[in-house]
């Protein structure tokens, strides 16, 4: 093994950890929201601290690799995509964070009938499975796990998409639970982001594999059936 091979070794154990910890954060957001743990949201708001450490030391060690090895195919690709993986994983532990937040602004339980409206808790589980299968696609090169991703990603959409409806009409006929109905939304949203941050790790892992770059693939697509 070379000391390039030993230095990419060390680089995608550290994006894995720094995937399991992010999972992790998802995991217990899930419930303190729906146990309304105060507790597990402070310990939360702890761990962050170690997924910004591990961001800043996976850029570095990106940087150094680029600069003293000049990798070149598939080697180079590795190397770039870890360095955008990093960088969507430590946004996904801010989402996390602030859902966090909001359980420890909370004086009261969300309820339960609420949540269940919303599909929260679907929400929640999509999110984890996709993290699951960003974290599988990537320890094993699996391009078809990443592309799961996508339409699990389409749900928490659809989700975030009705939620927006329902939350509307609830501030119309409940003027009393309006901050209530604002928590709830803005748990929706941050899990929406952390599905659209994940189906761009899964792009990266996509690009990495098979030299594909499936970013803005769409609005390419949309414009060319347009002419």
């Amino acid at each position: 093994m070379t000391h390039l091979d030993t230095e990419l070794k060390l680089l995608k154990n550290d994006i894995l950890e720094m995937m399991n910890i992010v999972n992790g954060q998802l995991k217990k957001c899930k419930s303190a929201v729906l146990h309304f743990d105060k507790e597990l949201a402070h310990e939360i708001n702890a761990n962050e601290r170690r997924v910004n450490a591990l961001e800043l030391k996976i850029d570095r060690d990106c940087e150094n690799i680029l600069a003293l090895f000049n990798p070149v195919a598939v080697d180079l690709r590795f190397v770039l995509a870890c360095f955008k993986l990093s960088g969507d994983l430590e946004r996904m532990g801010d989402n996390a964070q602030s859902i966090a937040s909001y359980v420890l602004d909370l004086d009261h339980p969300l309820p339960e009938d609420m949540m269940s409206d919303l599909r929260l808790n679907e929400m929640f589980d999509n999110a984890i499975e996709m993290l699951d299968e960003v974290f599988d696609a990537f320890e094993s090169e699996d391009t078809a796990s990443s592309r799961k991703i996508f339409a699990k990603d389409k749900v928490l959409n659809e989700i975030n998409h009705q939620s927006a409806k329902k939350v509307s009409e609830l501030i119309k006929t409940n003027s009393e639970d309006i901050p209530t109905y604002l928590y709830l939304f803005s748990i929706i949203r941050k899990l929406e982001r952390v599905g659209d941050l994940a189906k761009n790790t899964a792009e990266e892992i996509i690009f990495y594999v098979e030299a594909k770059v499936l970013k803005h693939r769409k609005k390419k697509n949309k414009k060319s059936n347009s002419k």
